[in-house]
């Protein structure tokens, strides 16, 4: 294996003969020229197969081979400016190891197909460059999330998938037995990682959280992922600090590994280049004045009522107006959780932030600073109606040196959604779990 590479690092065999693994994407005939174009899940390259050049047995066996057939390719990797990776392979031998059957095809061809088609055949669809693409950005996102609090001090924790109560009180719950019990698919790890704040100082944890929500948008799933810091002795400030320059660094680091990637996918990575912090910053006041003014002028449909939480419309038009994402604070506490330390300075505010990203993409980061005292804790979860024997063990945090800290989460998804600038969610992870959705 000495010699075999991947498509990803080719251009540092320039002049060599090397060994691909992989598979037929695609091919095309011109006379005696034969060009076709193999994957390897790293990325695509074009070869040249002139009728003289090589053994007919190569030319033949390459000319009938049909799409998706996996094979092992020896040529030599030669410079070439027309070629979209800046190199094609002079293809000197092809070894067939399954061919696909004449009979059966491969159903995902370069042909547009439909949604529901490509859905159904999801398994098959991300063989293609593009969706490949898009799961090699998730990779990296995922991989610099947990890089920067790895580097910054973060212990990594792991909080229960099966959770006896709702994070959030909601209704959005799966429900399932356990054992004599009730049990729920958790939808944060939030309260459990505050606990394990409160016992290493800095802690995130990354996992899977389920909501059943029975929502059609393109920004929703049922299951997706979320990384989720906490951090004791952290305000609302500080924790804006954490939220931006954490953003900050996932999408420096997508652009520094990725640009030809974005380039099949076909992302305007100069909307990238402009997201460094600091981002701006406004208050859920100055958020709703700016829709106000926006609704008296003619540019949005419908009015924002003051004290409500903002809708899908109403986080696109305020994200169109900024170059980067902008960090909404101080939402009313009506509308958010439980658990969110009100403003001193005006307690129907909660110390919160919602990060919107640009080009209507919407909520990536929610957070807040969370509430400290045991006795108002305790009348927020009763005012909520929750069942207060239930969070007795969360109280217990309250009772045992409690300290000002927060946290936010970032679902994985609505950034690669962002990042890659897809229309909808359901390409951000590989098989996508909606309201109507479980198959493959």
């Amino acid at each position: 294996m000495s010699n075999l590479t991947t498509i990803a690092t080719i251009g540092s065999h320039e002049g060599q003969t090397i060994t691909l693994r992989g598979w037929l994407y695609n091919l095309r005939a011109s006379g005696k020229l034969l060009f076709p174009i193999f994957r390897d899940g790293s990325g695509t390259i074009q070869g040249i197969v002139p009728k003289a050049a090589v053994p007919e047995e190569v030319f033949e066996t390459l000319k009938s081979l049909t799409l998706e057939s996996s094979v092992i390719v020896t040529g030599k990797v030669r410079a070439d400016s027309r070629a979209p990776s800046g190199y094609e392979i002079d293809v000197e031998n092809v070894e067939v190891i399954q061919r696909v059957a004449d009979e059966t095809p491969f159903p995902i061809q370069l042909k547009e197909a439909g949604v529901d088609f490509l859905m159904e055949h999801r398994h098959l669809w991300i063989r293609t460059p593009r969706q490949s693409a898009i799961l090699r950005v998730r990779a990296t996102i995922m991989r610099a999330a947990a890089e920067y609090f790895d580097t910054n001090g973060f212990t990594r924790t792991d909080p229960p998938i099966l959770t006896p109560a709702a994070c959030e009180g909601t209704s959005e719950l799966f429900e399932m037995d356990y054992f004599d019990e009730k049990a729920y698919l958790t939808q944060s790890g939030q309260l459990y990682i505050e606990s394990t704040a409160l016992a290493l100082g800095k802690v995130y944890s990354f996992g899977p959280t389920f909501r059943a929500e029975k929502s059609k948008t393109r920004r929703h799933l049922t299951e997706f992922w979320m990384i989720e810091p906490e951090v004791a002795f952290c305000e609302l400030p500080e924790l804006m600090e954490l939220a931006e320059n954490f953003i900050s660094h996932i999408v420096q680091t997508v652009l520094k590994h990725h640009q030809a990637d974005l380039k099949v996918i076909g992302r305007d990575v100069t909307k990238l280049e402009t997201i460094q912090a600091p981002f701006p910053k406004i208050s859920y006041d100055e958020a709703h004045q700016m829709l106000e003014d926006a609704f008296e002028k003619g540019l949005i449909e419908n009015r924002h009522t003051y004290g409500d939480d903002f809708g899908s419309p109403d986080e696109t038009y305020i994200s169109n107006q900024y170059d980067r994402p902008v960090m909404v604070h101080r939402y009313p506490a009506a509308v958010k959780a439980f658990y969110m330390q009100p403003d001193a300075e005006d307690p129907t505010k909660a110390l919160c932030v919602d990060v919107l990203a640009p080009e209507g993409y919407g909520e990536i980061i929610g957070g807040s600073q969370r509430v400290d005292s045991y006795n108002l804790l305790r009348q927020r979860i009763l005012d909520h109606n929750l069942p207060l024997e239930a969070f007795e063990w969360y109280l217990d945090l309250r009772r045992y040196g409690s300290v000002p800290h927060s946290g936010f989460g970032m679902g994985i998804e609505r950034a690669v959604a962002w990042i890659c600038g897809l229309d909808h969610v359901r390409e951000t992870i590989p098989f996508a779990r909606t309201l109507n959705r479980i198959y493959p």
